[in-house]
């Protein structure tokens, strides 16, 4: 039987269903569903022919009205304008729940990069042995973070779920009751969601898809590659970080902290319970049932009990289910054996503590909470000398080296010392109820040298942790940093207190490089190539240092944020660069389009996997690349980056994204804890801006800026010179460019210049926007020519399907919100005779926001 090609496979079993379910839920028995979804698709084609006719988004709507309306008065055109945002807001879940349905589908669940895929390419060139090796020491953690850029409330994630099991039994009668629910289930959230609302809404994917997708892998490799022998190691572990990452979140303290550890506690908990009565059916036998019955018991009152005590330690568990599986290979013929060991592998990789609550932090903040210690410190006979400030870089690296002490943070002011020395009690409280997986890992962001490090350190020996069971992480963002990363390691490394921490470690040092600041600060292939010239250097003197260094990427959504097909990416990187652990963040609507469902997590863990596999065993170094190669690589980032500087500082930048784009009603939307910005100075502050808002805002604007911004002119300089080959062979002969480019045409195709052409007129930015349509059209010439494509994405022809489609759900939304945020203009002129309808319009600029985030699915 011959396979459908994946293009045809997504046409027959999303676009086709898509196109029945929608025409359902435009027979919904409620007017103002049917009245909205009967006059949508003539807006669609009114948005579509205004584009090509080059009409700005205020005329498209005012066609629409002329052409189609009973001469309506401006209430009721914006009470539609409403309702289409809702409607599209709800034809985006349809969309996903579709896609998501028809997942296994789609994408060949047995096909490349697939665990199967490795078994038999392992088994055909007989290095079984090599990939047992390997995978008794690699490890895949994907961190879900605090970052949600997801905006579907509990119940519409509920009702999605729903849909999806739905379309895939094709039970019409059930699809159109849930269509019915989705258009009278509100999607707007009237408050913002605390940091415990964020963790338990990200729970969720931990305790109905990783729970079930990660043992199924990890059983997977021990039925099929160990012979059903034990791994002897977690292949996949989870991090997270909501409630535990305080940078730039003044909402994140102590209390919430210990509350979500507590939640994960419960609901890893209260999966093993689920697991052992589900078990407790099938092993009726004498000898096993009482066992059953006692383990069920325990995890009952464990999970349930206010006390917050455990009835039952990991290790009695885990006995428990050895005893069982001796009972049951003795006297019962080792039935259910299975399903007893699937158990005990949960318990490995999960323990009692589910994922690590990652605590995060600013360099920044530490520095000001070291002066407050400081100071409390000599008012108080402390070990720190006063003078500190005053002493030698040496001399302060040694002091802040040997301190130690037991600082009650109730003894300090309210503020960032208290909270920062509480939050390391905290960790030492998790650790003691959760295992020491629940929180062992302290990330200091924005770090850029040995007192960045040693100052975390610090606060934990002054917190009577003499020898602190945590992994200290730096987080290098900046050019700058990343570009002395390596020195600033070194002397950690050389450091004879650090480096006795590190033997306790297991000589194992993680190191986080950001993308997102990173690419904020130097463009997009200045950030990815300095993260890859930093891995190679801290790769390198790591290794002479005898450390086993293990890099965790702030990886993202979007390409600006270093997402995209992380799996080649991963496979990608050649030996110069250390790859036993794959490590990254995970976060808003990645985390629902990549690990919602079972099918697509477990797709996408198996991919990862497969690409640290790949890059160990079966590159044989041809990821390495030559000095030639490296060199053309070299120019091309320093081109760009001058390119991006510019840009960055033309006197326009700020003010576009402050008057142009979204920028400002992304903290209205309540859909995240965190603030948008780091200070709370009025005025906007690049560095103080974060980078969801800021990724975000180009995405609104379809313009994409951060994902391809600089890559033309880079090129094309190199073709003016004719030298252009040398790109082509870069191109040709580097895996991690070649996923470079074709990330970064992502950002081109999901790009849509005719919404925003209109600017091209505009007195104020008018010379702005032709900067960036030039660049856009300059790097999509150039990509294309590189790539020998005619299309972008060619080589990705289902992807660029989907794309294409949700663009095509998003258009009259997209119109919309720009129309409003013209209409928000005229109006701010003069505030005093705008009355209610600047708020409206505003309103509706921000309600807008969600069907846009949602239907790019990796938007920021």
């Amino acid at each position: 039987m011959t396979r459908e090609p994946r293009l045809e496979r997504f046409n027959n079993n999303v676009l086709a269903k898509y196109q029945v379910y929608n025409s359902i839920f435009l027979t919904l028995p409620y007017d103002e569903i049917r009245k909205t979804g009967a006059l949508l698709p003539l807006f669609l084609e009114v948005c579509e022919n205004g584009f090509k006719k080059n009409k700005n988004p205020s005329e498209i709507v005012e066609r629409f009205f002329n052409k189609y309306g009973e001469d309506p008065t401006e209430e009721e055109k914006i009470d539609l304008l409403f309702r289409f945002i809702q409607y599209i807001e709800r034809q985006v879940v349809l969309f996903d729940a579709i896609e998501d349905a028809s997942f296994p589908v789609v994408h060949n669940m047995d096909g490349r990069g697939t665990l199967r895929s490795v078994k038999e390419e392992v088994e055909a060139t007989q290095k079984i042995d090599e990939l047992k090796d390997f995978l008794k020491r690699f490890k895949v953690r994907p961190t879900l973070t605090a970052h949600p850029t997801q905006f579907y409330p509990g119940s519409v994630l509920g009702i999605i779920t729903d849909l999806d099991k739905a379309i895939q039994k094709n039970d019409l009668i059930k699809i159109k009751q849930l269509l019915a629910q989705l258009g009278k289930t509100p999607f707007f959230k009237k408050e913002k969601p605390t940091p415990y609302d964020e963790a338990v809404s990200l729970i969720w994917y931990f305790e109905n898809v990783f729970y079930q997708s990660a043992s199924k892998i990890h059983n997977y490799i021990q039925y099929n590659m160990f012979g059903g022998d034990e791994v002897g190691n977690q292949v996949i572990n989870l991090g997270f970080w909501p409630g535990g990452d305080r940078d730039g979140n003044p909402f994140v303290t102590t209390e919430i902290t210990l509350k979500v550890a507590e939640k994960l506690r419960k609901t890893i908990l209260q999966n093993y319970y689920k697991d052992v009565r589900k078990l407790k059916r099938r092993l009726t036998f004498r000898g096993v049932h009482e066992i059953m019955g006692e383990l069920e018991e325990s995890l009952y009152e464990s999970a349930v009990s206010t006390t917050g005590k455990v009835r039952l330690s990991l290790e009695e568990f885990r006995n428990k289910l050895h005893q069982i599986k001796d009972i049951l290979e003795k006297d019962h013929r080792s039935l259910f054996l299975e399903e007893v060991d699937d158990l005990l592998n949960k318990t490995k990789l999960f323990g009692y503590h589910f994922a690590t609550l990652d605590i995060r932090q600013d360099s920044r903040i530490h520095q000001d909470v070291l002066n407050e210690i400081i100071e409390f410190s000599s008012k108080n006979n402390g070990e720190f000398p006063a003078n500190f400030h005053e002493r030698t870089e040496e001399e302060q690296v040694e002091i802040l080296s040997n301190v130690k002490g037991k600082i009650d943070p109730e003894k300090l002011e309210e503020g960032m010392g208290r909270a920062t020395l509480s939050s390391i009690y905290a960790m030492q409280e998790i650790q003691q109820k959760n295992g020491e997986e629940g929180a062992n890992r302290y990330i200091i962001s924005n770090c850029g040298s040995v007192q960045g490090v040693l100052q975390p350190f610090a606060f934990m020996r002054m917190c009577g942790w003499k020898d602190p069971d945590v992994d200290v992480i730096p987080l290098f963002e900046t050019v700058p940093d990343l570009q002395d990363a390596h020195n600033v390691m070194e002397k950690l490394y050389t450091n004879p207190v650090y480096k006795k921490h590190l033997e306790r470690r297991g000589n194992k040092q993680t190191i986080m490089l950001g993308f997102s600041d990173g690419t904020k600060d130097g463009g997009y292939l200045m950030a990815n190539w300095s993260i890859y010239k930093a891995k190679e250097s801290l790769t390198k003197i790591s290794r002479e240092y005898g450390i086993k260094v293990v890099f965790f990427d702030g990886r993202g959504g979007p390409p600006a944020r270093g997402g995209g097909k992380t799996h080649q990416f991963y496979a990608s990187l050649g030996p110069t660069i250390e790859n036993e652990e794959i490590q990254i963040t995970v976060q808003g609507q990645t985390i629902s389009s990549n690990f919602g469902t079972r099918d697509s997590c477990t797709y996408n863990l198996e991919q990862l996997v497969s690409a640290g596999i790949a890059n160990e065993i079966f590159s044989e170094g041809k990821n390495r690349l030559k000095e030639e190669d490296r060199k053309t690589m070299t120019e091309l980032a320093d081109i760009s980056y001058k390119t991006y500087s510019d840009f960055k500082k033309h006197p326009k930048f700020i003010p576009y994204l402050e008057k142009m784009s979204t920028l400002k009603y992304y903290a209205k939307t309540n859909i995240g804890s965190r603030p948008s910005k780091r200070n709370k100075s009025a005025e906007l502050n690049l560095s103080d801006l974060r980078a969801i808002p800021f990724v975000g805002s180009w995405s609104q604007l379809k313009q994409n800026v951060p994902g391809f911004f600089g890559v033309g002119t880079a090129i094309e300089n190199l073709e003016k010179k004719g030298e252009f080959d040398r790109v082509k062979q870069l191109y040709e002969n580097s895996e991690f460019f070649k996923t470079l480019l074709e990330n970064s045409m992502m950002s081109l195709t999901k790009s849509f210049f005719p919404l925003t052409a209109y600017m091209k007129n505009d007195e104020e930015f008018g010379e702005f926007w032709e900067l960036i349509h030039e660049e856009f059209e300059r790097s999509k010439r150039m990509l294309l020519k590189v790539t020998g494509y005619d299309d972008l994405m060619q080589n990705q022809p289902a992807g660029r399907a989907s794309i294409q489609a949700r663009e095509r759900i998003v258009l009259p939304l997209l119109t919309i919100q720009q129309h409003a945020l013209r209409m928000v203009h005229d109006l701010s002129k003069d505030p005093s005779k705008a009355g209610d309808k600047l708020e409206v319009y505003e309103k509706m600029v921000t309600r807008s926001l969600y069907g846009n985030i949602n239907a790019s699915r990796n938007s920021a």
